[in-house]
């Protein structure tokens, strides 16, 4: 296997002079790309230094969309995905890739205790991964970790899917599992920014967080969601249906309404999934034309 490290890069000079001649040390012979999303420090510099591909934004358009373009100019049959800002050790990569080789589609760097930047972070991301391992009916140890190791052919086959933003790993991570791909997770640390400041906002990001996980649930697997809601809608009905008869004696046009906004509801999950079915149809296809 050929791999390519890339590294999204969007003001981060600092972390990067530190952090390509430990990966070049690490991976002789690895391509190393280093996307520049529109960085006004020394980033360009430092990547001709090192002596690294270095593709550059012409402005910043985000995270995600610095790795859609390190993904499509790749050559390696293998892509690594890594910060620059110093969270992401390049030691670690080793025992990913020892978990790589037993035959999984994509590896993830799972962040463990302390190595969260704030206490709200680390709730955050621990409620996200819940609600999306119940989602994909698989648990998810990390659901927001940007380090991690795929294969390029399958990781392709969901560009179209991936965000700008920073929520990229969201999207991939639930992609992945609802299309049947083997993930695992391997325990890492991962320190504190070395240098720079975050680019991400809790409170905005968090949102967008939770509707891509609602998006790319019910791309893969409408039920999960409409069924519940569905469910919600006949026993909100029925509970009120017997209040109102033991209390009034009567079937009031509330009740109608619930028990009429369940059936549409559940309707809805069906012709989803015929949707959904036909998505798998088209992953499958490009599964055979990527190996």
């Amino acid at each position: 296997m050929q791999f390519s490290v890339v590294i999204p890069a969007r003001n981060e000079a600092e972390g990067l002079r530190t952090l390509l001649p430990e990966v070049i040390k690490l991976l002789p012979g690895a391509e190393i790309i280093v996307v520049d999303d529109g960085s006004e420090d020394g980033t360009p510099g430092v990547c001709v230094g090192a002596g690294v591909r270095h593709i550059r934004h012409p402005y910043p358009k985000g995270n995600g969309a610095a790795i859609k373009t390190g993904a499509r100019a790749a050559r390696g049959d293998v892509i690594i995905f890594m910060d620059a800002d110093g969270q992401h050790r390049p030691e670690d990569i080793p025992a990913l890739l020892q978990k790589f080789e037993e035959g999984y589609d994509m590896v993830v760097g799972a962040r463990q205790s302390g190595s969260q930047a704030g206490m709200h972070r680390a709730v955050a991301n621990d409620v996200f991964s819940r609600f999306a391992s119940w989602m994909v009916m698989q648990p998810i140890a990390d659901l927001t970790s940007g380090f991690r190791v795929v294969r390029a052919a399958r990781f392709r086959q969901f560009l179209y899917l991936l965000p700008n933003g920073f929520s990229y790993p969201t999207t991939i991570t639930m992609s992945f599992f609802r299309a049947g791909y083997s993930v695992a997770y391997v325990p890492i640390h991962s320190p504190r920014r070395s240098s720079g400041n975050s680019h991400i906002h809790p409170l905005r990001d968090g949102v967008r967080f939770l509707l891509i996980i609602i998006k790319i649930g019910t791309l893969f697997s409408p039920q999960r969601l409409f069924l519940p809601v569905s469910a919600g809608f006949f026993l909100t009905g029925l509970g009120y249906y017997l209040f109102t008869y033991l209390t009034q004696g009567r079937f009031t046009n509330m009740s109608a309404l619930l028990f009429i906004s369940a059936v549409f509801t559940f309707l809805i999950g069906i012709v989803s999934e015929q949707i959904s079915a036909l998505h798998f149809k088209d992953i499958d296809t490009k599964d055979v034309a990527g190996d």
